[in-house]
């Protein structure tokens, strides 16, 4: 996907067009290709230089930054210095409040007491001192998935993912609705499947469209494009927020989107890699919260902080928001600290403990979590658990105290989702018309039924066969509250044998 800023998109006629990319666009996509390649071991900012070079002289500078956005992914940026760029600051700063410098003298002096310590040249000092900067990191590697034709096509997906960031609802029809409805299931969407005059259509919404308009949806439309795309014959119908205005947005096969035979890199950039790495292992954890990358602004007095992810609680409207503090400047952390002072929402703020700044921001009433060179994942979950504790204290108050579920089997995550609370929220109900087994809550009547229907013997392939007919996905845990277990024949499969 693209950023919101890179979007290409014409409003004639009320409606809302993206501009795709055609076999004209193959030459400048080459250009950015080779601009990318030329530049390996050179600065980003001769790279950039060279990008905008390119954003002069084509018809439309979108096109260039959005081909360079997805090229970006492909690169692999470094630090380079002499000294590592932290401990370099750190010394020089001592150095320089131990001169005092005030003049140009001073400061070379500073300098060459802090090279002498490093064991280093004061120019070489000088170079490494930001040289972790983003515009400072060198183009290490180069080796992109596409060619220029295979470029030109992944921009127009992407392009039409981003189209579909402020969507709020889509109707599609496609020749293969199993992939589909999987992917809304994989994604957590809502759908329905509507008969028309001419066939079916599945419209998808998100979990909580009826309340609110939420961002977070659009990005998941955006990905579930990638199923719809694949299919031979589809047609998609996006409702689209348009800055207040809805917008009806259609794409289908006749379109030049199309799934890449190589699947790209995932469309979120970070400003770091302590961040993307954060991000990777926190989103592994599949925990209730949900990790958005850059949410909206938030006002700090008379400026505007834009905090690098925020944790949304799925169960309900809360927000926590997270800010990582990495890199050292007296200004950045002078800057840092007035706009925490300026802001009262809720806020995480990891901190790199070579700031030590971490009980002046607890202090401002935000959380600080200290870290060096990676964030703990630990510490930020054991931060989010005490908001989780009241929201599934506040949520579990609000149920009764016995809950009965209409079927005759139900899972506590399906329990959860009828009552729109986390499955923590439940757990310490009642459940007087069931029993509980596993994960799973099943009626007496039942249990008795099946006792009667398994046998010793049975293929464990048949028992999970008539157990999801049942409505239990659980199969093990079912065998065994009923004295069975399972007796494994290597690859080939499995036999239900009684307990002794």
């Amino acid at each position: 996907m693209l950023t919101k800023d890179l979007l290409r998109v014409s409003r004639a006629g009320g409606g809302y067009h993206p501009q795709f990319a055609d076999r004209g666009h193959r030459p400048l996509a080459a250009r950015v290709l080779g601009t990318y390649q030329g530049h390996v071991d050179e600065p980003r900012l001769a790279l950039d230089a060279a990008l905008a070079d390119l954003e002069a002289d084509a018809e439309d500078f979108k096109l260039v930054r959005g081909f360079a956005k997805l090229l970006e992914r492909e690169a692999t940026f470094e630090t380079r210095s002499a000294v590592p760029p932290e401990r370099a600051r750190r010394v020089t700063f001592e150095a320089a409040e131990a001169v005092g410098v005030v003049t140009e003298s001073d400061r070379t002096t500073a300098l060459r007491r802090a090279a002498d310590r490093l064991d280093a040249s004061p120019d070489d000092l000088a170079d490494s001192l930001h040289a972790d900067l983003d515009e400072r990191q060198v183009l290490a590697d180069f080796e992109s998935r596409w060619d220029p034709e295979e470029l030109v096509a992944q921009y127009n997906l992407s392009l039409a993912q981003t189209a579909l960031f402020d969507a709020t609802e889509l109707r599609v029809r496609t020749s293969d609705p199993k992939a589909l409805v999987s992917a809304v299931k994989r994604l957590r969407l809502m759908y329905e499947i509507r008969k028309t005059g001419d066939g079916r259509e599945v419209v998808v919404t998100g979990p909580d469209a009826l309340f609110r308009s939420t961002r977070r949806y659009g990005t998941r439309f955006a990905r579930l494009l990638r199923t719809v795309a694949k299919a031979a014959e589809w047609r998609l119908v996006a409702t689209v927020d348009d800055y207040g205005t809805e917008r009806e947005l259609v794409l289908s096969e006749a379109d030049p989107v199309r799934v890449p035979a190589t699947e790209p890199v995932a469309g979120v950039s970070f400003d770091s890699g302590v961040e993307a790495d954060f991000a990777a292992r926190f989103e592994a954890l599949d925990l209730d919260w949900e990790l958005v990358r850059e949410p909206e602004p938030l006002e700090a007095g008379a400026r505007v902080m834009i905090p690098d992810f925020a944790f949304d609680w799925p169960h309900g409207e809360f927000r926590v928001f997270f800010e990582v503090m990495g890199f050292w400047t007296p200004e950045y952390v002078e800057k840092k600290l007035s706009q925490l002072d300026a802001t009262d929402e809720r806020l995480l703020v990891a901190v790199d403990e070579s700031l030590g700044v971490g009980e002046e921001i607890a202090a401002r009433d935000h959380r600080a979590i200290p870290y060096s060179g990676t964030i703990r994942v630990k510490d930020v979950r054991d931060a989010l658990r005490r908001y989780e504790d009241e929201l599934v204290a506040e949520s579990a108050a609000d149920l009764p105290a016995e809950l009965v579920p209409d079927a005759d089997a139900a899972t506590v995550a399906d329990l959860a989702a009828e009552y729109g609370v986390s499955e923590a929220a439940v757990e310490d109900k009642t459940f007087p018309d069931h029993e509980r087994v596993g994960r799973t809550l099943v009626r007496p009547a039942l249990l008795e039924s099946l006792a009667d229907e398994l046998a010793d013997g049975m293929a464990f392939s048949e028992v999970e066969t008539l157990l999801a007919e049942r409505g239990i996905d659980d199969a093990s845990a079912l065998l065994a509250d009923l004295g069975y277990a399972v007796e494994w024949e290597g690859l080939g499969g499995g036999t239900v044998r009684e307990k002794d």
